[in-house]
């Protein structure tokens, strides 16, 4: 079971700072995996404040420079290079 942040950070941000905000909020806080960012896709409306068209971090790394991301207005995965900046939402599990 996971519970959501109730917001995004407030500004986009490249993959390695996504995973130290994520921490920052303290214990068990961290960036989603893919199926985890997929299922929050999934139920996006009942969670909530979500950005249409934004792209959002997960913690599934692909390859040594890139990470995969959830195209919120669509539901695509894509790898996207982790210098690039995308929205965040943190989770942990309880």
């Amino acid at each position: 079971n996971l519970e959501v942040a109730q917001h995004d950070f407030p500004k986009s941000m490249n993959w390695d700072d996504a995973k130290a905000a994520c921490a920052k909020l303290g214990e068990g806080w961290r960036l989603p995996t893919k199926d985890d960012l997929n299922l929050l896709y999934q139920k996006k409306d009942k969670i909530g404040g979500f950005g249409k068209f934004n792209s959002y971090w997960s913690s599934t790394e692909v390859g040594g420079n890139s990470a995969f991301t959830v195209e919120f207005d669509n539901g695509v995965n894509a790898a996207a290079p982790t210098n690039t900046k995308s929205s965040v939402r943190a989770v942990r599990a309880f």
